[in-house]
């Protein structure tokens, strides 16, 4: 059997785990248009930082690929898939047949069209290792930084130079910081939390252009900067399976990670699946719904049987010190505690945890998880312990013993 595996993150080491599961000998090819070993690319902050090392950034050993017996291919790309024929093309005209696909081609830095943003020299994206390293040869006590975008990316990024640059200003079309995650309250902490580090916010503000190392707002007013990180969003690759899956926003897969054409599954970021806590099909560009997704893949792949059906939108996350969680959907009645440093936002309706948002302490976020995830009738459990003191001891026994392993569920 032949694997192909068009990515190197999370989906596509999944997948490779995946399918060792089931099949310890057949042939497997990772594709990366990268030239690194696989990595975690929520540090890529903390390599500027000074944090983590870049070998202390690998998502798996050195030994990785020969201990599963795959091919990896770096610095390569794939420019399309000949699905009749069970092929993948490579840049260089050459053709890999493949029996098995999976498509793990992760997303890619939205770009907005400002006006003269090409007289900026120093601008960059913030997604890859690549993106940091070329970041970081610019760094300098004396340079200003504009970070456009305050969403997780210009937050990290913010995060990861502000000891390497004099000043920093994130700039948002938002009223509020990391606006598709936290809520007014939670943001409004964050925000004073950053401020308290010396980070400057602009929102509610658009750039209408850029000249040299000046940007100019709708409003008129302007603002100089010697280093511009684009941290706008981001979009699903999608492109390789144009006319040959079907594609909405991201790649459609079911919850075994086919997409709709034969022999060719995808995972991770570039897809989109069931949001189990709100029903909506979406994107979820998340690293721990990327991997159990590519897990999932690969062992169908390998003509195993699982499904991945509880996918969620969550974060997990900190600046400066400052630890979020977050996950599920903001819909229903509110659960509310804010104090002493802490916030909490739990979210339900209909007898079922929907989400949750817990800043500060974090530490027992995996118990609201669990809930949402598992959609958990909120009656079998002590729901108004389970608000102020999560813990198993909100559970009924039997449920207890589950959770610990001690009994079959």
């Amino acid at each position: 059997m032949k694997y192909v595996i068009i990515g190197n993150s999370a989906a596509g080491v999944g997948a490779v785990e995946g399918i060792r599961q089931v099949d310890k000998n057949g042939e497997i090819t990772v594709i990366t248009n990268e030239p690194h070993h696989t990595y975690s690319r929520p540090l890529i902050s903390y390599l500027l930082l000074g944090k983590v090392t870049e070998d202390g950034m690998k998502y798996r050993g050195d030994s990785f690929y020969t201990d599963n017996k795959c091919t990896l291919m770096r610095n390569t790309t794939v420019t399309g898939i000949d699905a009749a024929a069970g092929k993948v093309i490579l840049q260089d005209g050459s053709r890999l047949p493949y029996d098995k696909l999976l498509v793990a081609a992760g997303s890619s830095p939205f770009v907005p069209p400002f006006d003269g943003l090409d007289t900026v020299k120093e601008q960059f994206t913030f997604m890859s290792l690549d993106d940091a390293k070329k970041l970081d040869s610019c760094l300098e006590q004396n340079k200003k930084a504009l970070i456009i975008g305050a969403g997780l990316i210009g937050l990290k990024c913010a995060e990861g130079i502000h000891k390497r640059v004099k000043h920093i200003t994130v700039l948002d079309l938002a009223p509020r910081i990391l606006s598709s995650i936290l809520d007014d309250d939670g943001a409004k902490m964050v925000q004073n939390h950053l401020e308290s580090q010396g980070v400057e916010f602009k929102l509610s503000a658009n750039v209408k252009k850029f000249n040299n190392k000046t940007a100019v707002f709708e409003n008129g007013e302007t603002i100089d900067f010697d280093i511009l990180v684009l941290a706008v969003g981001v979009r699903p690759n999608t492109s390789l399976l144009n006319g040959i899956a079907k594609i909405e926003r991201g790649i459609i897969v079911n919850e075994k990670s086919e997409t709709s054409v034969k022999n060719i599954y995808a995972a991770g970021d570039c897809t989109q699946t069931l949001d189990v806590s709100s029903g909506q099909n979406k994107i979820m560009a998340l690293l721990p719904n990327a991997y159990m997704q590519g897990e999932a893949a690969g062992i169908n792949m390998a003509n195993g049987d699982i499904s991945f059906s509880k996918a969620i939108p969550m974060n997990a996350i900190g600046f400066f010190g400052l630890h979020i969680i977050t996950a599920g959907n903001y819909t229903g009645d509110v659960y509310s505690e804010n104090g002493g440093g802490n916030y909490k936002r739990l979210f339900y309706s209909d007898n079922k945890l929907n989400g949750y948002i817990l800043i500060g302490n974090v530490e027992k976020a995996g118990i609201y998880t669990s809930l949402i995830r598992e959609r958990t009738p909120l009656d079998t459990i002590d729901f108004a312990l389970v608000c102020e003191k999560p813990g198993l001891m909100a559970f009924t026994k039997e449920d207890r013993m589950i959770k610990l392993g001690g009994a079959a569920s």
